[in-house]
């Protein structure tokens, strides 16, 4: 509790250090609960990473505030009428990057080439990628492994990068974050975006200010000069420097202080749906795991026991007390604004705890078993809440939970080095399809595919089925085959869904925001009164 206050405490101190920019008006002192995790644009596939990013780099496409696919630094694109293979994009002239340096087709064959690397985290996205072609400096090629008339959908989060820039600094590989690694471009940036980096001290404070030469002025309201980013783990300390006016915007309104923050003077909550789904994920493949109490066995390998933890879970309850109503139950891991979603796969399992407590006792553990779960504890919406009633629904069955919440810069590498027997994740969809989803959570881990795959699930056929969603242009055979993979996911309780996200922000009266489905601040599209 100490040293929990001696943070809380810190980041206070940090905010009222900022107190003397309240009266510029252009001046956004935002803040959320955690911080970007690198500022390599295609280190990380992780939301308030790709935040920060937006404000500073930019796509060939981008997704506004409604959720809808808007040019960026590409103005058109469209598949060849005599290729079906070959993405065609037209870029937009005269753009510039913060250094100076003209924006190219050079820039963008790099940035895609870059974005397949063995490091990234974009590179899930890129799978049907056979070749990134410069046809002159305002146009571009992408040619694909057969027709993929989803491709736009992959490029709204893939970043272009200054390939001179890059180069000189000596970060031609994106960054290996969960290998520990740090470069330049962890910490400094070269963009096209509407803000450029001022100075950055991680999980403390970064300050933006509005680049002069950015190509969007006559396109977007631009009200914003200058950024104060502030990150602010504990809840209370977030709430209290909202309703004190130490910032105006934060993003992530813990739902006990929704009725406190929309009531008080001048300051307003703005709510949606988010496209987000929270589950659990296990290691189902291993002989035997290494943080459980049964020897020379792994008890998540018997998917009745996957079923029987699935069914424990009481997700109303988890609605009704920690999330006080802002949240969404489910029993699939893709949110409904997602292409494959259906209310049949939705539809939360049936049956009671002593029902559930019988199928373990019948998968041969009578007497139960213990198991380590990791969670975050600043990244989703009450997220060490949540895990903490998972371990009480759990010991209701018989399986002991020892629960160990970490901050989600300890916890992803957890998940993606493979080494968590148990771990809650949190999936937003920003394609809005299901390949999304497939690609990295459910294909056989390879080089390019499945890097959140902890759960060691591996099916040949499934794993075909997914490769073929990227060429099939009879949509209608498409979904036909997105329904049979989500069968297997669901027969094979691959993953414990528990609820859809929703967003909750938090400003002042006088600023005009929509929320975002993917929880996807855009500044630049923010007006001020």
């Amino acid at each position: 509790m100490e040293l929990t206050m001696k943070k809380a405490a810190l980041a206070f101190g940090v905010l009222l250090a900022l107190s003397p920019l309240a009266s510029q008006a252009e001046t956004l002192r935002w803040a959320r609960a955690g911080d970007s995790l690198t500022m390599d644009p295609h280190a990380q596939n992780e939301g308030p990473t790709h935040t920060l990013a937006h404000q500073i780099y930019e796509g060939l496409l981008q997704r506004d505030m409604g959720g809808q696919i808007i040019p960026a630094l590409a103005t058109s694109w469209s598949a060849l009428p005599d290729n079906p293979n070959v993405w065609r994009f037209t870029l937009r002239p005269d753009v510039t990057f913060h250094n100076g340096a003209p924006f190219t087709a050079d820039d963008v064959v790099y940035s895609l080439n870059r974005a397949q690397m063995p490091t990234s985290s974009m590179k899930e996205l890129l799978t049907s990628v056979k070749e990134v072609r410069k046809v002159d400096d305002l146009t571009v090629d992408v040619e694909t492994n057969g027709p993929n008339p989803l491709l736009i959908n992959n490029l709204t989060n893939m970043f272009m990068m200054d390939s001179d820039w890059t180069e000189e600094n000596g970060v031609s590989a994106p960054q290996d974050v969960a290998g520990g690694e740090t470069t330049f471009a962890a910490s400094n940036t070269n963009g096209t975006g509407a803000f450029m980096l001022v100075s950055r001290s991680v999980d403390e404070k970064t300050v933006l200010k509005a680049n002069p030469n950015y190509w969007g002025k006559d396109e977007f309201p631009l009200d914003v000069t200058e950024i104060i980013y502030t990150p602010i783990s504990s809840a209370a300390t977030r709430v209290a420097a909202l309703l004190s006016g130490e910032v105006d915007f934060i993003q992530d309104v813990p739902v006990q202080d929704l009725k406190r923050v929309d009531d008080a003077d001048g300051l307003k909550v703005v709510t949606a749906a988010q496209n987000r789904v929270i589950f659990f994920g296990m290691n189902t493949a291993a002989d035997d795991l290494e943080s459980d109490s049964v020897e020379g066995a792994n008890p998540f390998a018997d998917v009745n026991v996957r079923r029987a933890m699935n069914m424990a879970i009481n997700r109303d309850a988890i609605k009704k007390i920690v999330m006080r109503g802002q949240s969404d139950p489910t029993n699939v891991i893709t949110p409904p604004f997602v292409n494959g979603w259906s209310e049949e796969l939705n539809a939360l399992p049936e049956g009671t705890t002593a029902d559930a407590k019988q199928m373990i006792a019948d998968a041969g553990y009578a007497d139960g078993f213990s198991v380590t779960l990791d969670c975050p504890n600043d990244r989703y919406i009450n997220d060490e809440a949540i895990c903490q009633a998972m371990v009480g629904m759990m010991a209701r069955i018989g399986v002991e939970v020892n629960l160990i919440a970490r901050p989600k810069a300890q916890h992803f590498p957890l998940i993606k080095n493979k080494t968590s027997d148990f771990y809650m994740l949190g999936w937003g969809v920003p394609t809005f399809d299901s390949l999304y989803i497939f690609n990295f959570l459910v294909h056989t881990t390879t080089e390019d595919r499945g890097s959140w795959n902890n759960t060691g699930f591996s099916n040949e056929e499934v794993d075909a089925m997914i490769v073929s969603l990227e060429s099939e242009t009879d949509l209608d055979a498409r979904n036909e085959t997105i329904g049979k993979i989500w069968s297997a996911v669901q027969e094979e309780q691959i993953y414990l869904p528990v609820h859809n996200q929703v967003l909750n922000w938090g400003m002042k009266e006088g600023i005009t925001f929509d929320v975002q489905p993917e929880d996807q601040p855009h500044f630049k599209f923010l007006s001020l009164q």
